[in-house]
């Protein structure tokens, strides 16, 4: 697709008008060869005990009847189709994720020998599609742990995002209407928008003056009042804008990307830095765009975010398993095996699994590492 006229970021901040170009938003050809990176390193941990080695998060049937990887694959398609999907996860998990796998060939399961930081992971599968599809093939990355309810909406989306890193050479990144002061995701704040017919609150793209990532509580609602939207983990770009942008703004990343070019994997791997695409390239960059999207989007990040991604009854209970509740309300229950029975409580989170019962509440669950630093190690590990 070639460019009407090319995009050009705004000097200024906040308040900057856009340019005069003609401008119009085309979404991608429904026969456009996009590719998908799926982000699916690490195991877990906040997802203890149901999370481990041998079953890690994304395998998980947190939100429904199939994995959270599983789940994130098939809500690609036919947008993208699963032959054009990379999963890029650390070798202690890679045979689990690769069983799990249904549709993608084994050769787009690409391995690194330890979680090394989403930037990295981004260069690595930016490179296997340029090697594979070009340097100008378009990709999406996103994390497999993400929900979003309404699929149609989300790959339009996607589509919309396509056709503006089609236009010209920028990173787009997807976002989504805030509702709380998170601390635990990115904000993008926007500056002009990129066409005067279609400002930011009518759906329409602007430009990035600013992005951070989660930042603390008091500055979260800061960037809301400035009308940030939330970063959703899902980014549009062509390969070689990504790499470029990498080599440019990421040193973490940039002195290893040679050898990423050269096919010397144990060279890259031994090379880069760990640091995260949002730390490392998106809070560094000035040519973002962020797309506004509206399809249920939600990070499942902790036991606590199932209560807002769970179907709930009446009394905002969210349940897998065989769990009845009475009296009791605001509780998120997993249980594999015998029944459980929740009543006169609250805001609990109960996982029950064959040996083991976790008990605590929906406000401590957001963060388990004080717990797991404390626990016996037979206790911690089992699987």
């Amino acid at each position: 697709m070639s460019p009407s006229a090319p995009l050009t970021p705004p000097s200024g901040g906040l308040g900057v008008m856009p340019g005069e170009q003609p401008y119009a938003a085309p979404a991608l050809d429904a026969d456009a060869a996009m590719w998908a990176i799926v982000l699916a390193g690490g195991i877990g941990s906040r997802f203890w005990p149901l999370s481990g080695p041998k079953r890690p998060k994304q395998l998980l049937r947190l939100l429904g009847d199939q994995p959270l990887i599983e789940d994130c694959i098939g809500r690609l398609d036919p947008v993208i189709p699963a032959e054009r999907v990379l999963v890029v996860t650390s070798a202690d998990i890679a045979p689990a994720i690769r069983s799990a796998l249904v549709g993608v060939p084994e050769r787009n399961v690409l391995v690194e020998p330890r979680p090394l930081g989403t930037a990295a992971a981004m260069a690595l599968g930016a490179a296997e599609v340029q090697r594979r599809a070009g340097p100008d093939t378009l990709i999406c990355g996103l994390p497999a742990d993400i929900a979003a309810s309404f699929s149609e909406a989300f790959r339009h989306t996607v589509r919309l995002a396509g056709g503006l890193a089609a236009r010209d050479d920028v990173l787009v990144t997807i976002g989504c209407v805030p509702v709380r002061a998170e601390t635990s995701f990115g904000y993008a704040v926007p500056a002009a928008a990129l066409s005067v017919d279609q400002p930011l609150e009518s759906g329409g793209p602007a430009w990035v003056s600013r992005f951070v990532e989660k930042p603390a509580a008091d500055l979260a609602a800061q960037l809301i009042s400035q009308r940030a939207l939330w970063h959703t983990g899902i980014s549009v770009w062509r390969a070689r804008v990504m790499l470029d942008a990498l080599g440019a703004r990421t040193p973490e990343v940039a002195g290893a990307l040679p050898l990423l070019a050269k096919g010397d994997l144990e060279g890259y791997f031994g090379a880069v830095a760990p640091i995260s695409i949002e730390r490392g390239l998106f809070e560094r960059t000035d040519n973002m765009l962020v797309l506004p999207g509206d399809f249920g989007w939600d990070d499942v990040g902790t036991w606590a975010s199932l209560r807002r991604a769970r179907d709930l009854d009446d009394n905002g209970n969210g349940a897998r398993g065989d769990v009845h509740f009475v009296d009791a309300s605001g509780n998120i229950v997993h249980a594999e095996g015998d029944d459980v029975v929740l009543y006169g409580v609250d805001n609990l989170l109960v996982v029950s699994l064959n040996g083991i019962t976790f008990v605590t509440t929906v406000e401590r669950a957001t963060d388990l590492r004080p717990l797991l630093d404390r626990l016996p190690g037979d206790v911690r590990t089992r699987d």
